[in-house]
């Protein structure tokens, strides 16, 4: 070995902590860089030189040091608070998948602020686009793609089921049934939809009546409006009967039904009667529902239709939905002009429903009711736990809802902790969207840095495995939440300090040995 060899060595050892100083330096600029992973230098000696020696142990001597690696560290960084719905945070494995749309180059990053721009793409800090799948029902459909908004009208749903929980007061007295000969639908007989210049059906006729709004195919609003009344002295051994019945207003009932425009007659905005039964206790037991024939044929044979449709035999027992509730055709745009089972059919929960999906009765229409033993029954009682009381207590509505809404304007996106990116409309709708995408690798050591906090994927780090966030050992996502630097100051700065010394100490090796060269010239004097 000579000396010069000797000085090479410390060069090595300047060469090689000046690097390490680099690796440090930038964690530390990098220590409020969002979503950063920070590095650590590995050192290798390298090779040895074989001294000639008599003994028998090994003579080697090194040549120095090298970096064999400069690893990152992928542990997780702190959370910090973000500032829109779209900052996004992983909690745990994986990174989001950004893609280049001018190189079509994919990248891969743990730093969620994202943004919307001008043309509705979810793009990160440099400007590249967010990868996910359109949704299904909550889950990824389809292939993944750009995130772009473009849905920023969520259209209008027609109201197909209307629920309401009521409690009856068991104290309140007959207000129609002493008028009529059939007291089971005397709140019926006095509706007149005809009438121009009073209510059709007059405040003295009816005990309690309760309002809700709902909407037709195009999300225009409808006011829909239940009546109720007691039934005199009709009882079932005990049990209490109130009379009901659905209707709206009459100039927007658009039926036709057989040829006859339900709208010109007394029937206008008259579209189901029916009665409710309580047991002694207060509790619903049963219930019947009837709606206008809707059978071709009967009504053009009417003499006279406009009189003659309010006939109870033209009146014949409602049909259910799938769910099991009872069910009435509205038309409100003109949609069933040809046939009214085509237009909007609305089901009414007061809280029973009907397993068997059929009526248990031999009756064929209301007129056939002339006692307590005539009204249809349920084949098979579902009866819910928020279902329509009677008590002893003033009536009053508890709780009513119907699916429909009106068409609505993108407010605001949320992102839940699987991904789905999902748009909040101004009708209070929540629309799923999206699903973002999370990709992890075999080997994250082999992934390649790319600056702007982004990787890429290398033949030493393997393909992307792709997924859905909180799936297949993927990270939940986080909204709200950026996820902070993983860079250790305290750490660093010892680390630096090592190296600071180490740095100067392959220094002093250079200028002893730069002495000791200055000694062996000076043999020669």
């Amino acid at each position: 070995m000579s000396l010069s060899s000797s000085m090479y060595s410390g060069i090595s050892g300047l060469k090689a902590f000046s690097e390490q100083t680099s690796v440090i330096s930038n964690n530390i600029a990098n220590s409020s860089t969002v979503g950063f992973k920070s590095g650590s230098v590995e050192f290798a000696d390298v090779f040895y030189s074989a001294l000639n020696t008599s003994g028998t142990g090994s003579a080697q001597v090194g040549n120095g040091v090298s970096i064999s690696s400069v690893n990152t560290d992928y542990t997780q960084g702190s959370y910090e608070t973000g500032s829109s719905a779209t900052d996004l945070a992983l909690d745990g494995v994986g990174f989001f998948i950004v893609n280049d749309d001018e190189t079509g180059s994919s990248y891969y990053t743990r730093a969620g602020n994202f943004a919307f721009d001008n043309e509705g793409y979810l793009v990160d800090s440099n400007g590249y686009i967010v990868q996910g799948w359109m949704t299904d029902d909550g889950s990824a459909s389809g292939t993944i793609t750009d995130i772009k908004l473009e849905d920023f009208q969520s259209p209008p749903q027609e109201t197909e089921t209307v629920t309401m929980s009521l409690n009856l007061d068991s104290s309140s007295t007959d207000h129609a049934s002493g008028d009529t000969l059939n007291p089971f639908f005397a709140e019926f007989s006095f509706w007149d939809g005809t009438v121009t210049d009073t209510d059709p059906i007059a405040d003295s006729r009816y005990s309690y009546r309760t309002s809700i709004t709902t909407y037709d195919e195009n999300g225009t609003s409808h006011e829909m409006t239940v009546y109720m009344d007691p039934v005199g002295d009709e009882d079932d051994g005990g049990n209490m009967i109130w009379e009901y019945i659905v209707a709206g207003d009459p100039d927007e009932d658009l039926r036709v039904i057989d040829g006859v425009d339900v709208g010109d007659t007394e029937a206008a905005g008259l579209y189901m009667t029916g009665t409710l039964t309580f047991n002694s206790s207060g509790e619903m037991i049963d219930m019947t529902a009837f709606t206008l024939d809707e059978t071709s044929g009967v009504l053009s044979g009417l003499a006279d239709p406009s009189a003659d449709i309010k006939d109870l035999d033209n009146w014949v027992p409602a049909d259910f939905n799938d769910d099991g509730l009872v069910a009435f055709h509205v038309d409100y745009t003109g949609a069933g002009s040809d046939d009214i089972t085509a237009s909007q059919a609305i089901a009414l929960d007061f809280g029973l429903s009907n397993g068997g999906l059929d009526w248990d009765t031999t009756i064929a229409n209301a007129g056939e009711v002339a006692d307590v033993a005539d009204l249809p029954t349920f084949e098979d009682k579902n009866i819910s736990a928020l279902s329509t009381t009677c008590y002893d207590a003033s009536s009053a509505t508890y709780s009513q809802s119907q699916d429909g809404y009106n068409a609505g304007y993108l407010q605001d996106v949320s992102v839940d902790s699987s991904g789905i990116l999902s748009g909040v409309y101004s009708n209070g709708q929540t629309m799923d969207l999206f699903a973002i995408a999370v990709a992890d690798f075999n080997n994250t050591e082999g992934l390649s840095q790319e600056g702007g906090n982004l990787f890429s994927a290398t033949l030493e780090s393997g393909a992307a495995l792709t997924g859905q966030a909180g799936q297949s050992g993927l990270g939940e996502i986080s909204s709200y939440t950026l996820e902070s630097s993983n860079v250790d100051m305290s750490e660093e700065l010892t680390t630096l300090i090592v190296a600071q010394s180490a740095f100067q100490a392959s220094s002093k090796i250079i200028t002893t040995v730069d002495d000791m060269l200055s000694t062996v010239i000076g043999m020669k004097r």
